[in-house]
Parts: structure tokens; sequence; C-alpha cells
């Protein structure tokens, strides 16, 4: 497994919270913010324990073997929680300009449109 990428950020509102957003980004009621391109599908869920940890499928189907990893934790003081996204694969690894292009588009995806769905 080659580890592609990673980052660790401040989310406004509590592990549970934002582990069930990953969870279900689709839920009814919830904030929409995961907006996908015409090159992304929705991920699965392929392992989960709430609320400390999700694994979501790849959002590239010409990307297969990769993984998403999220790990949470509690921030204090107050209901923040720190996330970090985790970018691996088991497959081959892209090049530098994909590569670039994967790590923006999840930190554009988890640390700004998740963050705003928050109020933040």
């Amino acid at each position: 497994m080659h580890e592609l990428g990673s980052r660790l950020r401040r989310q406004p509102a509590p592990p549970h919270v934002v582990w069930r957003s990953l969870r279900d980004p689709y839920e009814v009621g919830s904030r929409p913010w995961l907006e996908l391109r015409d090159d992304e599908v929705p991920p699965r869920v392929v392992a989960g324990y709430a609320p400390v940890l999700l694994i979501w499928s790849s959002l590239w189907p010409h990307r297969p073997l990769d993984r998403i990893r999220f790990d949470l934790a509690a921030h204090r003081p107050g209901p923040e929680c720190a996330l970090r996204w985790t970018l691996t694969t088991d497959g081959e690894v892209p090049s530098e300009s994909t590569l670039g292009y994967l790590r923006h588009r999840l930190n554009y995806l988890i640390n700004d449109r998740l963050r705003r769905s928050y109020g933040q």
C-alpha cells in the first residue's frame, strides 16, 4: 500500500457529527457538501468505527484501488474535532500532476466544502 497524501485540519463540529457527514454525505436533512465532478463517483464506505475512523472507496473510477481514510479525534476546548484524510492506493502511484490534482480535490472537498457545511 502506498500513501499518496494526507492532511490534518480542524472541523467546527464534534467527531460524531463529522463522522456521520462522511458516512452519508447525501443524508436527508443534511447540508449538501459533496459535489462530485463528471469524472467522479459517490464513495462507498469500505470500513468504519464510529466516531473515530471511516474509509471510503475511490472517488475516481479510473483509480479503483485508491482508498480515502478519515481519522477523527475530539479537539479540546470546544466541540471541534481534528480530521485527517489520508489517500492510499494498492495500485500504481500516479504521475506528479495527477497526484497534485487528487490531493487538491480531497483537500477542497473535506477542508472547504465539508467545513463550510457546518457554517464555517
